[in-house]
């Protein structure tokens, strides 16, 4: 048996308990560490139970995730393990960025007021707290939004793929449905003029006067059935009826007067046909002169001045016509690109006579080859569907598989009214355009978050200096030339110093030392090590970082 797949409900439980496991083994690894502190068992509890509900409920509210880690990294500062990964899912999951941009901001300012106002802390550790809120909860955040904005690219791609498709299987079929409609067109004015005519003589016949009774009855029986089978030819076939002509072949024009006229207007053409190529059926006679007049315009307009065969004749109860230009000498004629629409309406026309058709390639020029059958036949199943590649469609000129077939472009076809809306074209908000749409405000946020994703740590780093740098360095700088006048032994109210000392280096301070800084961008630290005693200056030194 199959393995049955993991239901998302299950995967998305087991994604969040190894979510928690990978945020609650620094916290758990500190609280189980000897020696234990008074109510270790309790706060770990506590830091291992919020966590729990930072995970739990981090889908539904990713900032409020985000935050309740924040607020756990002032009990134990592990919890400073578990910020960058839950600032990086509240990117990912939250779909605007002014809640979370407004509690960084939050954070930001009620951090400033608590650590520089209420606790004291020296600007060095201030820097430093603020550095990891940017680097371990803005950036991570800026790159889960990035990682939104790339997903939502990718689905915006796809459905304007899966739009495109849609429209080009419309495009396809309405091709099909406007060559049917064609093709009804064409049989319902020569098969209803035909019956008209035989109904016509039927009843003649019927009103003969030396006709017997029995053969009188049986002329008007034949009357009304061709009466009847008109009227019904014309109730199955009149709505696929345009109200136009579909067909601009003159009346009664051969393939020679098709060739000859292709020479007169300066083809070079040669045309090969069979004697009895002339007696053909005349759905399967107007099939073969559409094959010929549509590729003898294909090689006119993208191998002016190549030579043209064309071939007609029969074998095994088939009819072959060919139709082979050589490579152009001089190159298309310029004018807009085909978009194939004509090759797929010669396929379609002549399947449904029960042949096959061929376009392609060949010999550094292009050859279209039909086989019809003499006589009437189921046509064959369509096979270009989902594969209208499969035409040999080509969509630019030159030989090869890009060349353009120039076949009835749309713009040449008769309208038919098959347009969108009738079943056959993408429903609304699903078309192209709209996708395309939709597809260029993706890429572009996309783009604003890489932007933002790089950009924005860079400038609030600056500011974050810009902000720092004065706080630590604002009455307490000695630059190189005042410490160069100090003396030993001058009395330190004497010295001029500034008004603030420095923090000192991170071993700690020296008794009776002064530090100062000489303003360093952007750390401002100390640079100078001065020494009293009993009020008077007995070393200075500058200090090795």
């Amino acid at each position: 048996m199959e393995a049955q797949p993991t239901p998302p409900a299950v995967r998305r439980r087991a994604g969040d308990l190894l979510l928690w496991a990978v945020v609650a083994t620094p916290v758990a690894y500190a609280g189980l560490t000897p020696p234990w502190p008074r109510h270790a068992v309790p706060l770990l509890a506590g830091s291992l139970a919020l966590l729990g509900l930072a995970v739990g409920f981090g889908r539904r509210w990713p900032l409020a995730a985000l935050l309740a880690v924040v607020l756990g990294s002032l009990v134990d500062g592990n919890f400073v393990f578990a910020i960058p990964v839950f600032s990086y899912l509240a990117g990912r999951r939250s779909a605007g960025a002014g809640r979370v941009a407004a509690g960084f901001a939050a954070v930001a300012v009620a951090g400033t007021a608590v650590n520089l106002g209420l606790l004291g802390t020296n600007p060095a550790t201030w820097f430093l707290l603020a550095s990891v809120l940017l680097f371990a909860g803005v950036f991570p955040w800026l790159l889960g939004r990035l990682r939104r904005q790339q997903r939502a690219l990718a689905e915006a791609g796809a459905r304007h793929a899966e739009a495109e498709e849609r429209e080009r299987r419309a495009a396809v079929e309405r091709v099909r449905l406007r060559e049917r409609a064609r093709i009804a067109q064409d049989m319902h004015d020569s098969l209803g003029h035909d019956l008209s005519l035989i109904a016509l003589r039927a009843a003649a016949l019927e009103l003969a006067a030396d006709l017997p009774p029995a053969h009188r009855a049986a002329a008007g029986e034949l009357r009304a059935s061709v009466a009847t089978a008109t009227e019904r030819l014309h109730d199955i076939i009149g709505v696929l009826r345009e109200e136009r002509s579909g067909s601009l072949r003159p009346a009664g024009e051969t393939v020679a007067e098709l060739v000859e006229g292709a020479r007169d207007a300066g083809l070079s053409v040669e045309l090969r046909a069979d004697p009895d190529g002339a007696d053909l059926p005349p759905l399967v006679a107007h099939a073969v002169h559409r094959v010929v007049r549509e590729a003898l315009t294909n090689a006119a307009r993208y191998a002016p001045g190549a030579p043209v065969t064309v071939t007609v004749g029969r074998a095994g109860g088939q009819v072959a016509v060919s139709v082979v230009n050589g490579p152009a000498p001089n190159g298309p004629l310029p004018g807009p690109a085909s978009h194939g629409s004509g090759l797929l309406a010669l396929r379609e026309r002549v399947r449904l006579a029960g042949g096959a058709l061929d376009a392609s390639p060949r010999g550094g020029g292009f050859a279209v080859t039909a086989h019809l059958p003499l006589t009437a036949g189921p046509a064959p199943a369509a096979a270009g569907v989902d594969r209208p590649d499969g035409l040999a469609v080509p969509t630019a000129a030159g030989a090869g598989p890009g060349r353009s077939t120039g076949l009835a472009s749309p713009a040449a076809e008769p309208d038919d009214g098959l347009r969108d809306g009738d079943g056959t074209g993408p429903a609304p908000g699903d078309r192209p355009g709209d996708a395309e749409r939709g597809l260029r405000e993706a890429r572009r946020r996309a783009r604003r978050s890489l932007l933002v994703a790089f950009g924005a740590p860079a400038g609030l780093a600056l500011v974050l200096a810009l902000v720092y740098y004065p706080l630590a360095t604002a009455g307490a700088v000695l630059d190189r030339s005042g410490y160069e006048r100090l003396r030993l032994g001058a009395e330190r109210d004497a010295l001029g110093l500034p008004r603030r000392q420095a923090d000192p280096p991170a071993e700690g301070a020296a008794p009776g030392c002064e530090y100062y800084t000489d303003g360093n961008f952007p750390f401002a630290e100390p640079t100078w090590r001065l020494c009293f005693a009993d009020g008077r200056l007995v070393s200075k030194e500058k200090i090795a970082r």
